[in-house]
């Protein structure tokens, strides 16, 4: 049998990033995005442990590549990019909003029962 060739444009053209490159370029683009990312995410996504996720989290607030805050209603901390939480969270409130409107939208029409219309029968002969 023949030996393939590889195929050409599948060549390794750069050094690969490493694991804290990668979640700082997560949150960057998340950011971009308009999303928080959740520390607690970061270990699931790429499979380290939440201990390493604190620290690598630890090294970037430290930097000053992104910024926290914490999640009023469940207390998880959120990541940014810098100067950017106030933009993040105003777009955060609208599609919250949005969303409720389409929910309360969508069961106020499976509430409504259709209106039967009755035939008067006595009608002027």
């Amino acid at each position: 049998m023949s030996e393939r060739k590889p195929f050409r444009k599948f060549r390794n053209t750069g050094p690969t990033l490493t694991v804290e490159q990668k979640i700082e370029q997560f949150i960057l683009r998340n950011s971009k995005n308009g999303y928080f990312t959740k520390v607690s995410t970061i270990n699931f996504k790429f499979e380290i442990s939440e201990s390493r996720a604190w620290e690598v989290v630890g090294e970037l607030l430290f930097n000053g590549s992104i910024e926290s805050i914490h999640d009023q209603n469940t207390g998880d901390m959120k990541l940014c990019e810098c100067e950017k939480t106030y933009q993040i969270m105003e777009l955060e409130r609208i599609r919250n909003r949005d969303r409720f409107r389409n929910k309360k939208k969508s069961s106020v029409k499976l509430n409504k029962k259709p209106i039967k219309k009755e035939n008067n029968k006595t009608q002027n002969s």
